[in-house]
């Protein structure tokens, strides 16, 4: 089924393409890992193929913002337990606030997906379990002017690949490549590994 690298790359590429549109898409939310080695969930928003930028949405405030620029370091592992492919990526992260991807970004959300960044900033201490929000927003889809403090808490984590580890689970034997470039311009260099 994969018998080239560039057959390997290419299923990267083509699962990485799927996952943002694709909800049902088990590759859809991936694990993302910070340099301080703390690691969630997060839905990925969006693939660069051309560039290989991975794009999520998240909280300015969060403390994974500080982590990523203090120390620009990131992994992405995907899984699809159907298709027996593992994804583990590494790149570079940054935290981006304001610009035309990220007011693009911000457009083309709901008002009820903005609603979030109403509220309490990621990990803000509780005396009782809570969603973070404003009361009046519990449940409840605020208008335009209500949503307009949410936009300063509002950012983009963008990932610029730069290795990808893909693997293959085949009860014939496992296959896995691995492929690496310099820099966001260079081209993938790819070898084969035993798994």
């Amino acid at each position: 089924m994969f018998e080239s690298l560039e057959d390997c790359l290419a299923d990267c590429r083509n699962r990485l393409v799927r996952a943002p549109r694709d909800r049902r898409s088990l590759m859809h939310t991936p694990v993302v890992v910070s340099g301080d080695v703390d690691a969630r969930v997060m839905v990925l928003r969006a693939f660069d193929a051309e560039g290989w930028h991975l794009r999520f949405h998240t909280d300015a405030r969060a403390p994974k913002a500080a982590v990523f620029a203090a120390d620009p370091r990131a992994a992405v592992l995907f899984y699809d337990k159907g298709a027996k492919v593992q994804i583990r990526a590494r790149g570079l992260a940054e935290i981006l606030a304001d610009g035309p991807e990220v007011e693009a970004a911000w457009a083309a959300s709901t008002n009820f997906a903005r609603r979030c960044y109403l509220g309490d900033g990621p990990g803000t201490a509780s005396d009782a379990p809570t969603s973070g929000l404003p009361p009046e927003f519990e449940g409840v889809e605020p208008d335009d002017a209500q949503l307009v403090p949410a936009r300063d808490n509002f950012a983009l984590l963008r990932i610029t690949l730069t290795a990808l580890d893909w693997f293959y689970l085949a009860h014939t034997g496992h296959v896995r490549a691995q492929f690496a470039r310099e820099g966001a311009a260079a081209a993938w260099e790819g070898r084969w590994v035993s798994p």
